[in-house]
């Protein structure tokens, strides 16, 4: 709950959590331990493998990763889990996927008969599209569990269907359908289609496979219900049932979701949940109540966390406004990543990768405040306490470019060029250990990805050899001025405005100049702002290349 004074059923928004730590996840930390909980601590996020596993569906991986940290640090035990909400059927066709390396692709590029075949039936009877994995549900969770490990998350996926499957969730079902009739009350104040005839467990057509919400009676002592298989309503559309009559055991249906959450809850003795805000406004009320009514077990510690944007756009697999975490970790290493979810939950932010290079500076402004280098005190205590928790292992030799400077970097494939401006604009000392220059330099090689994505003023090449250029005379000894103005020490800034100036003394036409320069760095006749450019490369090297020396 994030501070021990509120009350068990009230998400937590974190509005004290100021007051009483620097790092949310010390106060969330705080609610659970107020609990006296035994061990091991379970936290548990969830998701239903609807479509692309993408960076929003690790918010609550991210979330309770950090709160699972700082009890470890406490001494507890902690177990933390993912549930894959697998035996909900599959309402409507996805317009994307992520293929088994994470990357994004459409429905044209898969079997997607795999899908279209079996709308309505559990995520894990449906044939994985990309041919490889045992279920489609096996496929997604495959992808989130890599995620996990590739940010370093110790998390355990957990099954739906198998809970169902191995008969964990079987004394819930019966449960539940003993006391139907305080279920019905229950959720009736939140669904208004709940009436007499409605019973909370949803069987698989044991004929056509899908799954269905029509139970006819129910048998305690067999531990089965009777059903008839009917129509579904999925976004607008109708899946049509069979019209098969039949009869299914408890482990041969589901429970509905807002009813499965709670039965999560008690079946995995879960702690603490963090979701969205529209669980806090929908399921989250409901599920406490159901939990407390009729499950007779006290909710999790909750905590509701506002959604990020993308590129200011809601994230939504079916208008591929999606990004995947191997994507975010072409462009950015896993610290940063981290970093962006160790921002305060509550706030919404927009993860706008045209602007990276800003989310990279404040990650390595955060990183220099944990060691004394900054003169915030908001930052500092903030990086102090989550700094730790953020990357994979505290060392104060690290080298951290500057993004937008190993962009430039990235101009060239030279790896002995990229050391060398490194070093001469003072990032890289002679003493240097050699991990700490390999971790700088991989920096370059995302930045030059981001260059590339976005298409932005760092995506050129710098012309290793000395293109085969002839120029003019004044063209010529304007040239030679701008190099002797480069090697005197000058920044970027004034480069630039040295270039109009060097141009009128020699009555070169400006934009014939600018021409000369791009054709000896990038061997193209435009380019990046190439005064403040040039200020970012090695000036040894700008002088050789404005004196054609190579």
């Amino acid at each position: 709950m994030g501070n021990g004074d509120r009350p068990a059923d009230e998400p937590d928004d974190g509005a004290d959590a100021e007051s009483r730590h620097d790092f949310w996840a010390e106060a969330v930390a705080d609610g659970i331990e107020a609990r006296d909980p035994d061990e091991p601590i379970v936290i548990k996020g969830g998701v239903s493998p609807s479509g692309v596993a993408h960076l929003g569906n690790f918010n609550e991986i991210m979330r309770g990763y950090f709160v699972a940290a700082v009890l470890r640090d406490r001494g507890f035990e902690v177990r933390q889990v993912f549930t894959s909400d697998d035996r909900d059927p599959l309402r409507k066709l996805p317009r994307k996927l992520a293929d088994p390396d994470g990357n994004i692709v459409g429905l044209g590029d898969v079997d997607a008969g795999a899908l279209g075949r079996n709308l309505g039936k559990p995520y894990t009877d449906i044939p994985d599209p990309f041919g490889e994995s045992e279920s489609y549900a096996a496929h997604f969770a495959s992808l989130l569990e890599a995620d996990a490990e590739r940010l370093g998350v110790p998390v355990e996926m957990v099954s739906n269907t198998e809970l169902y499957r191995d008969g964990t969730f079987e004394p819930v079902v019966e449960h539940v359908l003993e006391r139907v009739d305080d279920a019905r009350e229950v959720l009736g104040t939140y669904q208004s289609k709940v009436d007499d005839e409605y019973v909370p467990f949803n069987p698989i057509c044991a004929n056509c496979g899908t799954v269905t919400e029509t139970v006819t009676d129910i048998d305690l002592d067999a531990g089965t219900v009777d059903y008839v298989c009917t129509d579904m309503t999925a976004g607008g559309d109708t899946i049509e049932g069979c019209g098969f009559e039949g009869t299914a055991t408890f482990r041969e249906g589901k429970l509905p979701w807002r009813f499965e959450w709670p039965a999560q809850w008690q079946v995995l003795g879960v702690d603490f949940e963090p979701f969205g805000k529209d669980h806090a406004e929908g399921s989250w009320p409901s599920g406490q109540e159901i939990a407390r009514e009729v499950l007779g077990i006290d909710p999790p510690v909750p905590m509701t966390y506002e959604w990020f944007t993308l590129n200011g756009e809601a994230l939504s697999s079916s208008a591929g406004n999606v990004v995947t975490v191997p994507e975010i970790l072409e462009l950015l290493e896993p610290d940063v990543l981290r970093y962006f979810f160790a921002l305060d939950p509550r706030r919404a932010r927009d993860l706008d990768l045209s602007r990276l290079d800003q989310l990279v500076d404040d990650f390595d402004r955060f990183e220099r405040a944990y060691f004394g280098d900054v003169d915030d005190e908001a930052i500092t205590a903030f990086a102090e306490r989550a700094y730790p928790y953020v990357v994979s292992e505290v060392r104060e030799e690290r080298i951290r470019l500057p993004y937008t400077f190993a962009a430039v970097l990235g101009m060239t494939d030279d790896r002995d060029l990229r050391l060398e401006m490194a070093r001469n604009e003072g990032y890289v000392d002679d003493d240097a250990p050699e991990w700490a220059i390999e971790g700088a330099l991989e920096r370059v090689d995302r930045a030059r990805a981001w260059a590339e994505r976005m298409d932005n003023a760092y995506n050129y090449r710098i012309q290793e050899t000395l293109p085969e250029v002839e120029f003019d005379g004044d063209v010529a000894a304007a040239l030679e001025d701008l190099a002797e103005f480069v090697a005197a020490g000058h920044d970027g800034e004034a480069i630039q405005g040295e270039m109009y100036e060097t141009a009128r003394r020699h009555g070169v036409e400006v934009s014939e100049f600018f021409e000369a320069g791009y054709l000896l760095f990038f061997d193209q006749p435009q380019g990046p702002r190439l005064g403040e450019f040039l200020g970012e490369l090695d000036s040894e090297f700008v002088v050789r290349r404005l004196r054609r020396m190579g």
